[in-house]
C-alpha cells in the first residue's frame, strides 16, 4: 500500500463529509420513507444499472449473462413499473454485478496500488480509472441532459445507497480496530472475487527460499 499516507488523509476527508452531511441526510431519508418506498427506489436505480452490466458481461465474453441482464431490464421496465418492482429476480433471472474495472481485470490488467477516491471511497488504480473515465461517462443517470434532473437523480441515488449501508458501516466502525485496513482488505478481496465470479484462482504462496 504505497499510497497509505495519502489514502488515510482522503479517508479522513470522506469521513468528515459523511458525518457532517451524507449520513445525517441518509438517516433522515431512512426515517421518513417506508421500507417499501426505499426498496422501489433501490430497484429503480438497479434496473438502470443493469444496462451497463449487460455491456460489461458482453465485453467479458459472457453472452448468456448479458442476455439475462437485457431480459431483466425489459421485464422490470415493462412489467415492474419502470423498474420499481424487481419482477425479473422473482422470475429466476439472476442479478449480476459488473463494471468496467472488472472487465479490465478479466482481460488481465492488474489492479495497481490501492487508492481512496474523494467522495467515492475505496478503489485501485485500475478500478478508479475505469470508474471515473468509463463507468461514469456512460452512466445513464450522469448523462441525463437536463442538469437539475441529473443532479436530483444522482444525489438521490447516493443518499439511497448510503441509507442502505447504514447498518453495515456501523458494524465496521464498532468492530474494526483499524477501519482503514479493514476496508482496504475487504475491498481488495471482494473485487478479486467479483472479477472471477466468486471463484478466484489460488494466490501464489511466497517463496520460502526468497525470504530466507
Amino acid at each position: 500500500d504505497p499510497l497509505e499516507p495519502v489514502n488515510r488523509a482522503i479517508v479522513g476527508f470522506n469521513d468528515t463529509f459523511d458525518q457532517v452531511l451524507l449520513r445525517p441526510v441518509a438517516e433522515g431519508y431512512g426515517a421518513v420513507l417506508p421500507d417499501m418506498v426505499r426498496t422501489g427506489v433501490t430497484n429503480f436505480f438497479s434496473n438502470i444499472g443493469d444496462v451497463w452490466i449487460a455491456a460489461n458481461n458482453l465485453l467479458q465474453g459472457k453472452p448468456e449473462n448479458a442476455l439475462q441482464d437485457v431480459m431483466r431490464v425489459a421485464i422490470n421496465t415493462v412489467i415492474g413499473l419502470a423498474g420499481l418492482i424487481d419482477v425479473a429476480s422473482d422470475a429466476g433471472l439472476e442479478k449480476h454485478d459488473e463494471d468496467f474495472g472488472q472487465t479490465l481485470g478479466r482481460w488481465g490488467i492488474g489492479s495497481g496500488p490501492y487508492i481512496v477516491l474523494p467522495f467515492l471511497g475505496p478503489s485501485t488504480l485500475r478500478d478508479g480509472i475505469a470508474l471515473v473515465g468509463v463507468d461514469t461517462a456512460v452512466d445513464p443517470v450522469w448523462t441525463v441532459n437536463k442538469g437539475p434532473t441529473r443532479n436530483t437523480l444522482y444525489s438521490g441515488r447516493a443518499v439511497n445507497n448510503r441509507a442502505n449501508a447504514l447498518d453495515a458501516v456501523r458494524i465496521i466502525e464498532d468492530a474494526a480496530l483499524d477501519k482503514y485496513r479493514f476496508v482496504r482488505e475487504s475491498y481488495l478481496q471482494r473485487r478479486r472475487s467479483l472479477i472471477y465470479d466468486g471463484d478466484p484462482p489460488r494466490e501464489r504462496e511466497p517463496d520460502a527460499s526468497s525470504s530466507a
